[in-house]
């Protein structure tokens, strides 16, 4: 799949989706801000990354469109059962736009970013 059928929607953004993300980027957390600063401005590989990036009725933390990969920051609250279904139903709507997928909790990102950006960079070699 290309580029563009990417990160073209299967069901069309809601209008509050868009809002949510917005304030999403306003209120990010602590690892999310570690991880931005990392990715912004093309500072891996060259790559865009997008965050708070909308797919549907879905949210994906950070997106890279070049490279098709989603990564995604767990808190605690992604350990409870209703966010774990809820995580399972968009990734299976993420994978069904072939994208790939990879997930590190806050404590991974906040005690070893080095780590989660050469994952990340491998990723997308990968693509």
């Amino acid at each position: 799949m290309d580029e563009a059928s990417r990160h073209s929607p299967i069901a069309p953004v809601p209008a509050h989706i868009y809002r949510l993300c917005r304030r999403l980027r306003r209120t990010q957390t602590s690892s999310e801000a570690i991880l931005w600063e990392a990715l912004r401005s093309r500072r891996v590989a060259g790559l865009k990354f997008r965050r708070q990036h909308p797919f549907g009725r879905y949210i994906a933390d950070f997106y890279c469109p070049q490279a098709g990969l989603v990564v995604e920051i767990d808190g605690p609250n992604h350990n409870a059962k209703r966010q774990l279904e809820y995580d399972r139903s968009r990734d299976e709507e993420l994978v069904s736009r072939d994208l790939r997928i990879i997930r590190f909790t806050t404590e991974q990102e906040e005690n070893n970013p080095e780590h989660v950006l050469s994952v990340i960079l491998q990723a997308t070699r990968d693509s």
